[in-house]
């Protein structure tokens, strides 16, 4: 169980009863304003502490961290600690996510988001398998490990071909996804700055309602007379 609790409670209790001298050396109104409340609470992490935190990997591949692993070692990786959940070739079971698959499938009425199909870079599936998985066992693997996991999903999308392929952190920003140029920068800023108001409306702003159409008359809601051709009395 986390001692974090405790310790809170404890610093909490420690406050409480403090002694009238540091009570009264409140600062007053205006220092209070300046600074930047202190709770005295905890520390400064380590360098160390960080180091296993700060793991995010960027899509032009800075923060990968040392390591490799082929498509056959990830192969057994995957069959034993993936395959339960997303099939042997990615398939998925029951309900858990399909992994691959639906090449082509993302403008029809039923778009099949894989890895293959829709993830924008090779270097967002380390990320987010690395952060992630195995489910419910996040970040067990060894880094080696993980790029071989890696390689067998991209393998399973044909992203990669070859079963002696061995990814690392130096090629592995170098693949491209199918979908990457799915993927585009936020222009809202841009595109969308002729819908903006210098001075939006914030009262009584709903304009006249103007009925263009009603239902009866496009046909929409049966009238009464047709009740007797429906066969309803």
């Amino acid at each position: 169980m986390s001692k974090l609790p405790k310790l809170v409670a404890a610093a909490l209790l420690a406050g409480a009863i403090a002694s009238p001298a540091l009570a009264q050396s409140k600062p007053d109104a205006k220092t209070e304003a300046k600074s930047a409340p202190r709770y005295d609470i905890g520390r400064a992490p380590t360098a160390e502490e960080i180091r296993g935190w700060d793991i995010d990997v960027r899509p032009d591949g800075q923060g990968l961290p040392e390591g490799k692993g082929t498509v056959a070692q990830g192969e057994k990786l995957f069959m034993d600690n993936c395959a339960s959940c997303h099939g042997e070739f990615g398939e998925g079971n029951g309900r858990w996510p399909v992994l691959a698959g639906g090449k082509g499938s993302l403008t029809s009425d039923n778009p099949v988001k894989t890895v293959g199909s829709y993830w924008p870079y090779a270097s967002t599936v380390f990320d987010y398998v690395r952060h992630a998985m195995p489910y419910g066992n996040a970040e067990a693997f060894k880094v080696d490990e993980y790029y071989a996991l890696v390689a067998y999903v991209l393998y399973l999308n044909d992203v990669i071909t070859d079963q002696d392929f061995e990814l690392n952190n130096k090629n592995l920003a170098a693949i491209k996804m199918p979908n990457e140029q799915g993927f585009v920068m936020d222009d809202r800023a841009a595109a969308e700055k002729s819908f903006w108001q210098k001075d939006p409306c914030m009262k009584n702003c709903i304009a006249p309602v103007k009925i263009t159409a009603r239902a009866a008359a496009i046909d929409v809601t049966p009238e009464d007379k047709d009740k007797k051709s429906r066969g309803v009395e």
